[in-house]
């Protein structure tokens, strides 16, 4: 069984972010520690601040938000829970609009790009945002410019490593030719490998491959599917199990489940101690 009793972010491995940074496979992704819809405040701050504060003991020294996220909410909380961050990786996302709950729209802007970047160096009390990604890229903006104003405010200091998200890998092509792709951040999970080449992609470039909707399995959750099988033969979550995987999947994988809970946080970092047999993993392979 995966220990539940004193799990650490460090069974996950490590990974070089940029072939620099060395970090813990297993991150934690704080976009759920807002309110519903991801808007406004959470609905118990107190837990959420000591879930972000549980993170450090847990040996989780990646974190990924975005300024998008409450707006501006989830990076306040990371501020207030974390600063000053002492050997922990902040990264955060801009590049999407909010009008109000589950309401999304790109915006490339280069203008407002820097805008937000500025905002989220004030928000996290930082300098230099360690990992900053271009959240969507905007079609209605030529690509080009939003790439150019990432190398422009990576060059100006600004921000130490450039990622990506949601992207194919004709934009990740397209992005190198601006600045050095440390990261992409697209959906994927045993259920959805829609993004298989992009992962291939990172994995032949050394690039950090974050799945976004990690734990999302929907029907493989079922009783009786491979997935849960092997969950209740371990004694662990269907959730653990579909981390597990993920982290066996390839070494330039970095999961980020997120909660607001503590118990929910330990349950998922207790997944880095679980190692899948060849048997196991084939089996879960075979799953779409």
């Amino acid at each position: 069984m995966a220990d539940l009793a004193s799990p650490s972010a460090k069974a996950s491995g490590t990974f070089k972010l940029g072939g620099e940074l060395e970090i813990h496979r297993l991150g934690y992704g704080a976009m759920r520690i807002t309110g519903p819809g991801i808007w406004g405040p959470p609905d118990e701050p107190s837990e959420a601040l000591r879930t972000l504060q549980s993170l450090p003991e847990l040996g989780v020294n990646f974190i990924d938000t975005a300024d998008s996220y409450g707006p501006d909410v989830s990076e306040q909380l990371i501020r207030e829970a974390l600063h000053p961050y002492t050997d922990l990786l902040i990264a955060t996302k801009a590049g999407l609009r909010r009008s109000g709950p589950d309401r999304w729209s790109p915006d490339g802007n280069p203008e407002y790009l820097r805008q937000r970047l500025q905002k989220s160096l004030q928000n996290l009390g930082v300098e230099q945002i360690a990992l900053w990604q271009l959240h969507r890229v905007d079609p209605n903006v030529p690509r080009d410019e939003q790439f150019n104003a990432v190398r422009s405010m990576q060059a100006e200091g600004l921000i130490r490593f450039a990622g990506l998200s949601e992207v194919s890998v004709d934009d990740i092509q397209a992005a190198s030719k601006y600045f050095k792709v440390a990261t992409v951040q697209n959906r994927y999970n045993v259920a959805d490998r829609a993004s298989e080449d992009v992962l291939r992609y990172c994995e032949e470039h050394g690039i950090g491959f974050i799945p976004w909707y990690p734990l999302a399995a929907g029907s493989l959750t079922q009783t009786g599917s491979p997935l849960q099988k092997i969950a209740g033969e371990r004694g662990v979550s269907a959730g653990q199990i579909a981390l597990a995987w993920l982290l066996k999947r390839s070494p330039v994988i970095l999961p980020i489940p997120g909660t607001s809970k503590r118990t929910h946080l330990r349950e998922n970092v207790a997944a880095a101690a679980i190692t899948l047999s060849d048997h196991e993993f084939a089996a879960l392979e075979a799953l779409r």
